[in-house]
């Protein structure tokens, strides 16, 4: 899924994708793929939950939804999100990242 500018990719979808167009690929190799691109500083990774990657051509640090649902990954508005305080870390420690991924579903 994208806005025409930025994605929100799996490997799983972009298998399929090169499937579809008659391409031959491993999955491996659709994931080494966007692991390189990730360490590249080209994608960034969000991870949803233990099984579930996404890869977002918008490497701008911001918040995601992930709707439940549906299973897809969109952007969340950054001026809505207010992280007034982090939790102290150890001291042979630093932060290297803070990932905001708000779940939602649709009201039933």
């Amino acid at each position: 899924m994208g806005d025409g500018k930025n994605r929100h990719v799996t490997a799983e979808s972009l298998f399929a994708a090169a499937k579809k167009h008659g391409e031959s690929v491993s999955l491996a190799t659709v994931y080494n793929t966007l692991r390189a691109f990730r360490d590249a500083g080209l994608m960034q990774e969000v991870i949803v939950d233990g099984s579930r990657s996404y890869f977002d051509t918008n490497t701008y640090d911001h918040p995601h939804f992930y709707w439940e649902d549906e299973g897809h990954l969109t952007d969340a508005p950054a001026d809505q999100v207010v992280i007034s305080r982090l939790p102290d870390v150890p001291e042979d420690a630093e932060i290297a990242a803070v990932d905001v991924v708000i779940r939602l579903r649709k009201r039933r």
